[in-house]
């Protein structure tokens, strides 16, 4: 795992690159403290900073080279199937004139490389991993960038006059000062909306992120784009497979993901909130590892609502070395501005991630498997249930649209909370269906009020754009709910978060349910047989009697940390100068968004802190960074 940036310009001078490249690299420390590497020609210059995870040696060092200097390349990153890829590429191909690679390393940097000079772009159809890679072809003067198809990893850019540059985090391009960034406006609803702004577009005007399963080439001053994997082109082609059956596909293909995801040569160890998730994760990984699993806990409550006994209870079955990790609430608040610092994107979440992967870095581990991806795969979020409930009510678009929004202010006015601006919005809109209805499924605004809070507000923005390529295929609603998590929410909050936060402190994380062949099978499997009738069912039965039943049927946990009373006290000076600054700025509504903060504060119920708090953080960001509005 590691850190990568370039510099691309036949306008910049080779010193002047070198130098903006150093600078870049510096800012990505955190991401690889093992080793710092750079690599120059007149027109490019790479910089590389090495976490080391495979192959320890010095061989591993980046940038890398092919055995002929012709190819060149920087790698961030896992390849899980790279050892088998290892032996194709040691024999000839079959039929054509590709020779055997002979191999220098026990590297799967060399492995992408091998497989990319043989292949080309085709090799990103073979890799299963999660990676953002950079190879220069000196010949052509050809660079190609490449992104793992779920988004795991990510790779940003920027192409102007100055020429092209590109890093494994925002801020290094930002900071290279090659021109002043600004404040993208154009996306600054879809922020306020859904607290994160979609791919490709970035919070800074100009800075674009490659998009999941989509490489990038750039030669003679041109780039262009192409997509090499879409989830979107599932197979519904299981219907011929019984129920037992599908459950034990799933099991086989999620035990073969976590057991890829071991290959390491440094400690690992998982992180266990002894949830569904990450408590089948462990079990996997116990009964597929030889050594002993470290487990972590990072739990900020005693009461009986902590989850810490949960996770006691799968330590204790698995023989784990558990380390339960107690911090208390005020632990989590003082270490809050050292996870803002580390924060590359605005986001509504993200702390939280950072004080796990802090304390999990601290216990001596260099790498982590993690639970993400359980809810999108498995229909875990409440939200697939409220769209095959919706999908039933079709006849409310028989109702005059009158009716429907009489309606809609009446359950409005009885009940004031967030969920009833939210059904009254749907009630309103001229047609109800999956399309018009999911967009405001994590919206923190709905339109009407995001319009109060900003001019010109832009509430059509890319979530509907992305749901409209969701295939909505008859008896797979459930399917299309899953790509609309994976496409929006997880790709654009989870997965950065998880990123920015755990490379903060020099932490490896791996997702065993992100395994693409696994979300391909659990795709193709209809509603009937994947619907939570109690809490992700098919994968509960899937793993048979590996979760002992306090885990699966645990009672939901009630406590939070307290954000909603810290927004009022012990973080209410910094908030409040942050909202006040925010709502100067000549885009905003300086009434209605101060109207919001004091409603905050006087306990309005349709103003929760999550309504707030993502607003302070851009801010506040904008003006660490040195973003102009």
């Amino acid at each position: 795992m590691c850190g990568i940036n370039g510099f691309v310009s036949t306008t910049v001078s080779k010193e002047e690159k070198t130098a903006i490249v150093q600078k870049m690299n510096k800012k990505l420390s955190h991401r690889g403290p093992d080793n710092d590497g750079f690599w120059s020609e007149d027109k490019i210059v790479l910089g590389h900073r090495r976490l080391s995870i495979i192959d320890l040696s010095a061989d591993g060092n980046q940038p890398f080279f092919s055995n002929d200097k012709r190819y060149v390349i920087i790698y961030n990153g896992e390849l899980y199937n790279y050892k088998e890829l290892k032996l194709e590429l040691q024999r000839s191909s079959q039929g054509s004139n590709d020779l055997p690679y002979f191999f220098k390393t026990n590297t799967d940097t060399e492995v992408v490389l091998a497989a990319f000079i043989r292949y080309g772009t085709k090799c990103l159809q073979l890799f299963n991993g999660m990676y953002a890679f950079a190879i220069y072809d000196t010949l052509e003067e050809k660079l190609t960038i490449a992104r793992d198809r779920l988004g795991v990893k990510p790779i940003y850019y920027y192409f102007g006059k100055e020429g092209f540059l590109f890093s494994s985090e925002i801020r290094p391009i930002i900071h290279s000062k090659i021109k002043t960034f600004t404040l993208n406006k154009d996306v600054l609803s879809e922020y306020l909306m859904y607290q994160t702004v979609f791919a490709p577009n970035t919070i800074v005007k100009g800075i674009k992120m490659l998009m999941p399963g989509h490489f990038l080439e750039f030669q003679n001053d041109k780039a262009s784009v192409s997509e090499y994997y879409s989830l979107n082109k599932f197979s519904t082609s299981l219907n011929d497979l019984s129920y037992l059956e599908t459950c034990k596909k799933v099991n086989e293909l999620l035990t073969q993901s976590v057991q890829k995801r071991l290959v390491a040569d440094v400690p690992f160890g998982a992180f266990l909130s002894g949830g569904i998730d990450s408590s089948a994760i462990v079990g996997l990984m116990s009964k597929v590892s030889s050594e002993k699993i470290q487990t972590f806990n990072v739990s900020f409550d005693e009461s009986e609502f902590s989850e810490s006994k949960y996770a006691k209870l799968i330590a204790t079955k698995f023989n784990t070395e558990h380390h339960e990790i107690k911090l208390t609430p005020k632990d989590f608040l003082n270490q809050l501005p050292e996870a803002l610092a580390a924060m590359d994107h605005p986001s509504g979440d993200g702390p939280n991630t950072y004080i796990v992967s802090k304390a999990t870095k601290k216990a001596g581990v260099t790498m982590a498997l993690s639970g993400i991806g359980g809810d999108e795969v498995f229909a875990g979020y409440d939200v697939f249930k409220r769209m095959s409930k919706l999908h039933k009510k079709a006849w409310l678009n028989t109702v005059p649209l009158f009716s429907r929004k009489a309606a809609g202010y009446i359950i409005q006015k009885r009940k004031k909370s967030v969920s009833a601006n939210k059904i009254q919005e749907i009630l309103s809109q001229n047609k109800i269906n999956f399309t018009s209805a999911y967009p405001l499924n994590r919206s923190v605004f709905t339109e009407k009020e995001l319009s109060n809070l900003i001019k010109n507000s832009n509430s059509k923005n890319q979530i509907n754009t992305i749901v409209s390529t969701i295939p909505q295929i008859k008896n797979y609603l459930l399917s299309a709910v899953s790509l609309c998590e994976i496409n929006t929410y997880l790709q654009n909050i989870l997965l950065r978060d998880a990123d920015q936060m755990s490379m903060a402190v020099a932490l490896e994380v791996r997702e065993p349910f992100l395994d693409y062949k696994l979300i391909e099978f659990v795709l193709g499997v209809s509603d009937e047989k994947k619907y939570p009738h109690t809490p992700k069912k098919l994968l509960v039965d899937s793993l048979g009697d590996l979760l002992p039943q306090e885990i699966v049927n645990r009672p939901k946990m009630g406590f939070t940390l307290p954000w909603q009373n810290w927004l009022k006290t012990d973080l209410k000076l910094f908030c409040e100068k942050n909202i006040i600054e925010f709502s100067t700025y000549d885009f905003c509504n300086k009434t209605e968004l101060l109207n919001l903060w004091n409603g905050f504060l006087n306990n309005e119920p349709t103003i929760t802190w999550s309504r707030i708090w993502h607003i302070v953080v851009l801010n506040n960001w904008v003006k660490e960074n040195n973003v102009s509005i």
